[in-house]
């Protein structure tokens, strides 16, 4: 009898492991289906493949015909990148005496000063061209350097700048008046901060609101916040979406930390991830950064990843909202907090921002960027229940989250004339007319470019720009410096990225857009645009590919 209880509980046991084995299985197909299938979407290859990847540059002459071209076209490229270079320094010598005597000083000017564009072409370019990165004023749609060059500004200033510098210096001005008397006193509030929380609640439909002094701080906050209240560990984001700069939400290359196991990183759009979502039970949140709509699982567009002509952005409302809003159902049915990250977005596509422009509501939404009325800004509002950080029964048991700088005066009082300016009927009008004003823009840059015969169009998500390709070209990286010799000033991912703000009248972007078509002739006549016959994308990775393995062996 005992034998036949030991083979009953030795079977039962065995049926137990078979099943817990079958059950991480099937989990583990799940979660690997749902990954995008590229190296964006696999981040502990990428990190591997990044520390592969050999860094080299094109000698002078390889420079010039990286492609194959025929010696009177790289005469032709030569004469074109010396003259460009010459125009470049004589209009800003101040601007980049400045720029040079700081950049041993500035670590983030380095950086972004060496990944401007594709490194294997940086070392000859630096020798020709240098970028200046000091403005001495603003007014309208303009930026000054040193030199007193004046330049249309659609660098966007990471998102601040949605309704003009113009109103931002007033906010800043206004706002700092309203808190003089008390100065910088921080650890409690200024007055304007009751008017502040309750127009914040309003606009994002929650409860309660955090204060935090970056976008990165903000959503930290939202996703320990979600782990404490489900006591849930780990956290979904979406591949290439960007959530700031720290560990848990910035994976993979970047990070020099390896990717941590409480973070899932799934593909956008896709029936696979719903399934991840469905069948687990230990995701406390899910990240959600809208301007991804603009490419789904990709990099924000940079000129440094320009190798060639295949950029991808294709923006299609319709059917992020439908994803959007089926993911939101599917977080509800799973107790999953729900987290729409507008640190970048907010407040440019609605006055309710995305959760208004895409009709849901979020569990938790994160702010930053133009919200401060000019100055640093991270904001957290969330539902009562989910932006508690202490359980009255166990009083030990806290969620512990502070900054020194949190709230600062100077920043609050911007912030109440901002949000007061938004309802304004200037304001409003703006708004009212958002779609339809950068719509029709976007179409009337594409015809000018299309008539003028430019290889150039552009995808936009209202206000936020991508200059997209039509020729296979190594070159196309290039035309960042022909719009800068036009006096279009872009932030320093070039071409990827155009943000525009609302104060453009008619005539402003009528300028803008003359001066981009000059730039466009230019880069044609500098023969950028020469291609061998048959020449695809492909091949260009293809050879590239076949580059960095030949760098490798040596």
């Amino acid at each position: 009898m005992t034998d036949q209880i030991l083979s009953v509980v030795q079977y039962v046991a065995a049926a137990a492991v078979g099943l817990w084995l079958f059950l991480r299985i099937k989990q583990r197909l799940q979660l690997s289906v749902a990954k995008y299938p590229s190296l964006g979407g696999h981040l502990r290859w990428a990190k591997r493949i990044t520390r592969w990847v050999p860094g080299y540059s094109y000698s002078d002459d390889k420079w010039f015909d990286a492609d194959g071209a025929p010696q009177e076209i790289v005469l032709q490229r030569r004469q074109a990148l010396t003259s460009l270079g010459n125009d470049l320094r004589t209009r800003s010598a101040l601007t980049l005496a400045h720029t040079a005597a700081s950049k041993p000083m500035i670590s983030d000017l380095q950086f972004i000063s060496n990944y401007r564009v594709p490194y294997q072409f940086r070392d000859v370019l630096q020798q020709h061209i240098q970028m200046g990165s000091f403005w001495t004023s603003s007014d309208g749609v303009w930026l000054t350097d040193m030199d007193g060059n004046r330049l249309i500004d659609v660098t966007g200033s990471y998102g601040v700048n949605l309704f003009g510098l113009d109103f931002y210096k007033s906010c800043i001005e206004e706002g700092s008046e309203m808190v003089r008397d008390l100065g910088p006193v921080l650890g409690s509030y200024h007055p304007c901060v009751l008017d502040n929380v309750r127009r914040l609640c309003e606009i994002s439909g929650k409860d309660e609101v955090s204060f935090h002094m970056s976008g990165t701080e903000a959503v930290m906050q939202a996703v320990r916040l979600a782990r404490y209240q489900t006591g849930r560990q780990k956290i979904v984001r979406f591949t290439s979406a960007y959530h700031g700069w720290w560990d848990d939400v910035q994976p993979g290359p970047g990070n020099p930390m390896p990717p941590s196991k409480h973070t899932l990183t799934l593909r956008e759009m896709h029936e696979n991830t719903l399934r991840v979502l469905r069948n687990r039970r230990d995701i406390a949140c899910v990240l959600v950064n809208p301007i991804q709509a603009m490419h789904p699982n990709q990099a924000a567009p940079t000129d440094s990843t320009l190798v060639d002509g295949g950029r991808r952005v294709h923006y299609d409302r319709v059917a992020y909202t439908a994803w959007l809003k089926e993911l939101r159902q599917v977080c509800a049915e799973r107790g999953i907090i729900f987290i729409l990250d507008e640190v970048f977005l907010g407040f440019r596509l609605a006055p309710g921002g995305a959760q208004e422009y895409f009709g849901l509501e979020a569990d938790m939404v994160t702010y930053g960027k133009t919200l401060g009325g000019g100055l640093p800004i991270g904001i957290l509002c969330g539902k009562k229940n989910l932006m508690t950080r202490f359980y009255a029964e166990h009083p030990a048991d806290i969620c512990f989250a502070r900054g020194t700088f949190n709230a600062h005066p100077y920043v609050m009082g911007a912030m109440n004339v901002f949000l007061h300016r938004q309802e304004t009927p200037a304001v409003q009008k703006l708004y009212a007319e958002l779609e339809t004003t950068w719509n029709t823009r976007k179409t009337q840059l594409n015809d000018l470019l299309k008539r003028e015969g430019l290889p150039l169009r552009v995808e936009a998500m209202s206000t936020v720009w991508t200059v997209l390709y039509d020729v296979p070209s190594r070159f196309n990286w290039l035309l960042q410096f022909y719009l800068r010799r036009e006096g279009i000033a872009l932030s320093w991912v070039g071409t990827g990225r155009l943000i525009f703000s609302l104060n453009f009248t008619d005539a402003d972007f009528d300028d803008f857009c003359q001066r981009f078509v000059r730039a466009g002739h230019q880069m044609a006549a500098g023969a950028w645009w020469w291609t061998p016959q048959g020449q695809t994308n492909k091949q260009i990775r293809r050879r590239m590919l076949l580059e960095m393995v030949q760098q490798t062996k040596l």
